[in-house]
C-alpha cells in the first residue's frame, strides 16, 4: 500500500455564499450570518478532515480576518492560512499564528488561484518571510509550478514545503496528450522537491474523477481541495463530502499504479 496521504479542506467558498448576501458581515456581526465557516468547518473535521484551509484575500472577497481569528481559536486539526507575500498578511499571519502559511500569487481580476507564484523572481523577499515564520513556528509553504526552475527557488528560500499547482493537469484531464503530459510534469516535480528533502503537496482543480489518478503522484504528503467537495456538500452535506474524498483517497492508494 502506498503511503497515507492526508486531506486539507479548503471551505473558502462557504464564506462566497454568505458574502452574496452579508457583504457587511464586518458590521452585522450581531446578527445571524449563514452558512457560519466555523460550522463548515467543523463538520468537516468530525467527517475525517485532516485540517482546514482558508484563503485572507487582500479584497476580502470571501474569507474575513474575523474568520481566521474564530478558526484558529475553534478547530481541532491545523489550520492553513493561504495569503500573499505583503507585508500586511505577513503581520496578520504572526499575530494569528496558524499551524501554517502557503504564500500564493493574487491578482484582483482572478476568481481563484490560476497559477504558481513565481518564487524565482523574489528569492531574496520571500527567504526573509520564511525566516520570520520559522521563528514563530508557523510552517511555510509556497504555491508553485511544478517548474524546477521554482523548486530550485524554494530550496533557496528555505521553504520546508511545495504545494504543486495542479491547475494545468486538472484542466487538461480530458485531452489524453496534455493529461498524460501534466501529469508527468507533476511526478518529476514532486520527485524533484523529495531529492531536495522538501515536503510535496497539492492543490488546485482536484475533484472525484481526478483524485484517482492523482494520489499516483509520487511523494505526496497532503491535498488541500475546495470547491469540489463544497460542490457535492450541496446536494449531500459537507460531512458525506468529506468523507467520500476520504474514500477514494484511500481507494487510490490501495490500487496498483496506473501505467
Amino acid at each position: 500500500m502506498k503511503k497515507a496521504i492526508l486531506l486539507g479542506v479548503n471551505i473558502d467558498h462557504s464564506t462566497t455564499l454568505r458574502q452574496a448576501r452579508y457583504r457587511n458581515y464586518s458590521r452585522t456581526c450581531g446578527q445571524m450570518v449563514e452558512p457560519d465557516p466555523v460550522a463548515v468547518a467543523l463538520a468537516a473535521e468530525q467527517a475525517g478532515a485532516d485540517g482546514i484551509t482558508v484563503h485572507l484575500r487582500e479584497d476580502r472577497r470571501h474569507i474575513q480576518d474575523r474568520d481566521v481569528i474564530r478558526l484558529r481559536e475553534t478547530i481541532q486539526t491545523r489550520l492553513n492560512l493561504e495569503m500573499a507575500a505583503t507585508p500586511e498578511m505577513v503581520n496578520f499571519a504572526l499575530a494569528v499564528k496558524p499551524d501554517s502559511v502557503c504564500l500564493v500569487p493574487e491578482r484582483r481580476e482572478e476568481v481563484s488561484t490560476e497559477g504558481g507564484l513565481d518564487a524565482a523572481s523574489r528569492i531574496e523577499e520571500l527567504r526573509d518571510i520564511t525566516a520570520k515564520f520559522t521563528a514563530a513556528g508557523i510552517i511555510t509553504s509556497l504555491f508553485l509550478d511544478p517548474d524546477q526552475k521554482q523548486i530550485d527557488a524554494a530550496q533557496a528560500i528555505a521553504a520546508p514545503v511545495i504545494e504543486f499547482h495542479t491547475g494545468s493537469y486538472a484542466n487538461a484531464y480530458y485531452d489524453t496528450v496534455a493529461r498524460s503530459r501534466e501529469f508527468r510534469r507533476l511526478c518529476r516535480a514532486t520527485e524533484a522537491a523529495a531529492n531536495v528533502g522538501i515536503t510535496s503537496n497539492a492543490g488546485h482543480g482536484i475533484n472525484y474523477v481526478n483524485i484517482a489518478e492523482v494520489v499516483d503522484i509520487p511523494h505526496l504528503h497532503e491535498l488541500n481541495i475546495g470547491h469540489s467537495i463544497l460542490c457535492r456538500a450541496v446536494l449531500f452535506g459537507i460531512g458525506e463530502a468529506v468523507r467520500e474524498m476520504k474514500r477514494r483517497i484511500r481507494a487510490g492508494l490501495t490500487t496498483p499504479p496506473r501505467p
